[in-house]
């Protein structure tokens, strides 16, 4: 066990001294568990969960967020499912080094933490029902002070979306296009709203011709009155 001191940058926060206890989670990486209470790969209840988190850990942990966290709503392409786009969701703290982002997943009890070759580590949630009953009720408590607050309440629009099922009809992703819009300060990305829109209404076209019976086979089926 070792204490580790963290400061999120910003003087509205913090700095936090907490005692930590190395641990090993999936892919064999090491993470910090400001518990100190061992494995916490158990999931207890929400409300048991966030009573336990320190109040300066917690405020820190926002703090972090504001300064290095990301709400992402991407839309990818698929070709192997019905419509050739999916809504895809990711709420993500980049730093260098592993030793944070292990923080963050001991705090929220969940997600996954990946590096890259530069030495940039993630930590990342991108499961609906984590995000609703983790990352929302979080920051419901500990709440962001940052322009980043808009973009968690869009983040959370868009997730209920997907929970619903919208995301699986095109009107859904052209619902969750039209509500990212403003996030992250609209920022340029891979693919246009346009470039979307013009293949969900290409793809619906197709579909449309599929599903049309053929004249032949409408004639065929007309019953004549001699």
């Amino acid at each position: 066990m070792k204490q580790t001191l963290l400061n999120a940058g910003n003087p509205e926060y913090p700095t936090v001294l907490i005692r930590v206890t190395t641990v090993s989670y999936g892919g064999g990486m090491k993470s910090k568990n400001p518990f100190g209470a061992g494995n916490q790969q158990e999931r207890p209840s929400s409300s048991n969960w966030l009573d336990r988190i320190d109040g300066d850990l917690g405020n820190w942990v926002a703090g972090f967020v504001d300064g290095e966290g990301s709400f992402n709503v991407p839309i990818r392409r698929e070709r192997d499912r019905g419509l050739p786009w999916r809504v895809s969701l990711s709420f993500n703290v980049s730093q260098i080094g592993e030793e944070l982002p292990g923080v963050l997943r001991d705090v929220f009890g969940l997600g996954t933490v990946r590096g890259r070759g530069d030495g940039v580590f993630y930590f990342e949630v991108t499961k609906p029902t984590d995000l609703k009953d983790r990352v929302f009720p979080f920051f419901e408590r500990f709440q962001l002070r940052s322009p980043k607050r808009n973009d968690l309440a869009v983040f959370r629009t868009v997730t209920e979306l997907v929970l619903s099922g919208r995301h699986l009809f095109s009107s859904g992703v052209e619902e969750a296009l039209s509500l990212r819009g403003p996030m992250n300060r609209g920022g340029k990305r891979r693919r246009s709203d346009e470039e979307i829109i013009a293949t969900l209404r290409d793809w619906e076209s197709s579909e449309a011709i599929c599903r049309a019976p053929s004249k032949k086979q409408r004639d065929e089926d007309m019953v004549h009155t001699p």
